[in-house]
């Protein structure tokens, strides 16, 4: 079959992975959730070994993900695994890292909160939560481009839309997880990364 494949996901691997290089320890454990073509996945899982990286996706983008592991992945990635973030079928835990790249807009706004209150369950104590995309800050966008982006997905969709980074902090706080980091990147996008507080001393 022809891999599915995504000209965002060329473009901004190099940028996520250096970011990633300084978030994420070595042999880190790395629940991607929506991982769509499987490119980033490929890619970083290359970039730094002993990264143990599971992919996930909506069932029916499984078999051009599976397609790409088990054609490039020479052997360092596990199976995807179906995940749709509104279920109460999420891999078992715990992970070092969550991340998730160009999803929360394309998602209905009520499956963000979903997403940080699983990640925080699945997170081990000192665990971080890594979210790559555009968002704006109260309504203000950060690029006039960023703002076309936004009105275009809400023309394909009301649900859509670029998300408010002031927003997903208060829910993510509210979750237990604390605002570590937020890093701006090429094409006017942002990763926003969030921890979970390391378990206290005995």
């Amino acid at each position: 079959m022809t891999l599915p494949f995504s000209d965002a996901a060329s473009r901004n691997r190099d940028p996520i992975a250096r970011a990633l290089g300084r978030i994420l320890a070595p042999a880190a454990s790395v629940l991607e959730i929506g991982s769509g073509t499987g490119q980033h996945a490929i890619h970083f899982s290359g970039q730094v070994p002993g990264l143990t990286w599971q992919c996930t996706d909506l069932a029916e983008n499984l078999p051009g993900l599976q397609a790409r592991i088990e054609r490039e992945g020479q052997g360092r990635l596990p199976d995807a695994l179906a995940l749709d973030v509104m279920s109460d079928h999420w891999p078992q835990g715990p992970f070092d890292a969550v991340f998730t790249a160009n999803t929360l807009h394309i998602m209905a706004w009520d499956h963000t909160p979903i997403l940080l209150a699983r990640s925080a369950e699945l997170l081990r104590p000192g665990g971080c939560l890594v979210i790559y995309g555009p968002f704006h800050d109260a309504g203000v966008h950060t690029a006039p481009s960023n703002q076309a982006f936004d009105r275009s997905l809400r023309a394909r969709d009301p649900a859509m839309g670029v998300r408010d980074a002031v927003e997903i902090r208060v829910l993510a706080k509210d979750r237990g997880l604390e605002a570590e980091a937020d890093l701006s990147l090429p094409a006017n996008n942002r990763i926003l990364v969030f921890r979970k507080p390391a378990a206290a001393p005995t």
